[in-house]
């Protein structure tokens, strides 16, 4: 799970996407990262990743394909809320994994947050009102949510299986964050 940024051509302010990818290093992944985002030109740099091996008491654990360690309704979703702040200018994200049999219940799970229940704005004389929500989603009131499985690159969904394994004795991932430039991985 990488935060890109870029401050792409045509752009006033960096922009930032997730990819997420499967390999066995970062500086692995380069490629796919400059592929995904073309636009970003050499301006394409990574704010944080992490190496995601746990979410919620499960073990996530990537096998080639056919080599699947369970089978388990589970699914692996990724949430990015989006909120507001009163005298704000600016949409404030936060981003989320979440370990569910389905969508809905993912939906549900990401509005129990503090960031879900604290950035909304009620309608007042200089506000329209602006609640918090998911920012990009299929049919729900969250800006987004996908099954990991469903955003990864094609060659990826076609050699490789994600089994959730229930195991709640794991750490939790590292996240690395800070400005890296993709030639110096």
């Amino acid at each position: 799970m990488v935060l890109l940024g870029s401050k792409a051509p045509g752009r006033h302010i960096e922009q930032h996407d997730f990819f997420f990818g499967i390999g066995t290093s970062i500086k692995e992944l380069v490629p796919e990262m400059k592929a995904f985002w073309p636009e970003a030109g050499a301006s394409l740099h990574i704010d944080g990743w992490r190496e995601v091996n746990t979410v919620d008491g499960y073990s996530i654990v990537v096998s080639p394909k056919g080599e699947q360690k369970v089978a388990d309704e589970k699914k692996l979703f990724f949430i990015n809320l989006g909120g507001y702040k009163a005298g704000d200018l600016a949409e404030q994200h936060y981003t989320m994994l979440s370990v569910q049999t389905e969508q809905a219940l993912a939906v549900q799970e990401s509005k129990k947050t503090v960031f879900f229940k604290t950035n909304s704005i009620t309608p007042s004389t200089t506000t329209k009102g602006a609640n918090a929500h998911v920012d990009d989603k299929y049919g729900i009131d969250v800006d987004d949510i996908y099954r990991i499985e469903d955003i990864l690159l094609p060659h990826q969904k076609a050699n490789f299986s994600i089994s959730i394994i229930p195991n709640s004795s794991l750490p939790d991932d590292e996240i690395y964050l800070g400005y890296f430039k993709l030639d110096k991985l």
